[in-house]
């Protein structure tokens, strides 16, 4: 598979990064301005210095123009006061423009939300609107396009679906209840029974420790793509498996926990394991769900509590939603996470920790991120990686081998300033002597 037209937002080298650093030099000038104003208050003492004004019976011709010169040196038009002032005056603007900057950046993401809204509503309470805002256009692509295969169709249109996500907050405010999309998902997850989570031990292997972003990934796959285990007779029902990473005293540097997507697609008021459509809905809307129950449960009995040791959750698609959605609890609970790496996965509207790095890869042709129709923030702790990948199928587009395996591959040879912090700060889940496998299954309660 072909890797390409790698693209990087947020992170150490992002846009938000970068106003941050416009805000620090606004207080650093800031600084400089005061201590130069300082040191044009302590210059006007010597405009009355006892001995430069005993000196004026010796040469008053020679004092008068020391005191004119040091007059204008201090207070003239360039002096140092009003110098002070204009390092200050720039100080003062450097930090109104990061302000400035950022306002402008939230107001064009509810701008277009917003935008989506009331086309949403249009095209519900009058489909003749449809073609005002856009349709006719939609229209006129699939006419020229379409062959056929609505897949090859759609993934080559995947910006239809933040469209059609970010419009159905106003197609059902039609209806007489005016909603947004939190609120719609908020609805939507009530529909999806949830309980408690049973946690049980499964079985415990010692696997290669992870040795790069690629390396992670892979163990990512192994865990998405294991429905037997390794005697190839039973199946294998598990849910995630954690990694105990150890140096060569044997000590626990870090936790890595592997969550994989979607498992089950099952209708409203029903349920069907902890990797179901329902943790999916609920995770999206903010919810705890009974998969993020089962991944605190499962570190608490891999030690990780006690230990303090770092933890980095890697996801797909479902599992980059959970991992995400699950930083704050777990940090909340006494979990020390610094890091989470997700694949194709709809994390643009979930708040994480400042002090979490998260990692976000995105195939351009994947429909699955689109689905929250948010692009992700850029702050200096969220980095997002795009790349083309184009398989002409959802499934291909969407899968962690030879796709987001790929790309993480890519990453490990680049040198993006935004990666490379993220990779810099990997040292407790690579690289290790050895490693712990621990697998565990994941059910709701009353369900096994």
């Amino acid at each position: 598979m072909t890797i390409s037209n790698i693209g990087v937002s947020g992170g150490a080298g992002g846009v938000t990064a970068k106003y941050d650093d416009l805000a620090a030099l606004g207080d650093l000038t800031g600084d400089v301005a005061g201590d130069t104003l300082k040191t044009a208050v302590a210059g006007h003492k010597f405009l009355v210095e006892p001995d430069v004004l005993a000196s004026s019976l010796l040469n008053p011709g020679g004092v008068v123009k020391f005191e004119a010169a040091m007059a204008v040196a201090l207070d003239g038009p360039n002096g140092l006061t009003a110098t002070s002032a204009g390092i200050g005056l720039r100080g003062e603007a450097l930090k109104a423009t990061r302000i400035a900057y950022e306002m402008a950046d939230e107001l064009a993401a509810k701008g277009l939300d917003a935008s989506r809204w009331f086309a949403g509503l249009a095209v519900a309470t009058n489909p003749a609107a449809a073609a005002l805002l856009g349709g006719g256009a939609i229209a006129t692509d699939v006419y020229l396009n379409y062959d056929g295969d609505w897949q090859k169709w759609l993934v080559n249109h995947p910006g239809m679906v933040d469209t059609l996500v970010g419009m159905s907050p106003g197609m059902l405010s039609a209806l007489g209840i005016p909603v947004d999309l939190a609120t719609n998902l908020d609805l939507l997850a009530a529909t999806y029974p949830d309980s408690d989570a049973v946690v049980t031990d499964s079985r415990t292997t010692n696997p290669d420790a992870p040795g790069n972003l690629g390396d992670l990934l892979d163990g990512l796959a192994r865990r998405n793509s294991s429905d037997k285990f390794e005697d190839k007779l039973s199946p294998d029902p598990a849910n995630l498996d954690v990694q105990i990473i150890r140096d060569a005293n044997g000590k626990v540097t870090g936790y890595v926990v592997d969550i994989p997507g979607t498992k089950e697609w099952n209708a409203p008021f029903t349920t069907k394991g902890a990797n179901d459509l329902g943790t999916n809905v609920d995770a999206m809307a903010g919810n705890n769900t009974v998969l993020q129950k089962g991944i605190e449960e499962a570190l608490r009995r891999a030690g990780a509590q006690d230990t303090g040791a770092p933890v980095m959750l890697v996801g797909h698609s479902q599992g980059g939603i959970v991992a995400a959605q699950a930083t704050t609890d777990l940090v909340s609970n006494g979990y020390n996470v610094t890091h989470v790496l997700t694949a194709g996965s709809p994390v643009g509207r979930i708040e994480v920790p400042g002090a979490v790095q998260v990692l976000s890869l995105e195939n351009r042709n994947d429909i699955v991120p689109h689905l929250d129709a948010s692009a992700n923030p850029d702050s200096p702790n969220r980095t997002t990686v795009e790349f083309d990948n184009q398989q002409n199928t959802v499934g291909g587009n969407h899968q962690i081998q030879e796709n987001y395996t790929d790309a993480a591959r890519e990453l490990d040879r680049g040198s993006d300033p935004s990666v490379q912090r993220y990779k810099d700060g990997l040292g407790a889940f690579i690289g290790g002597s050895s490693s712990e496998m621990r697998t565990y299954r994941v059910d709701r309660e009353g369900e096994k």
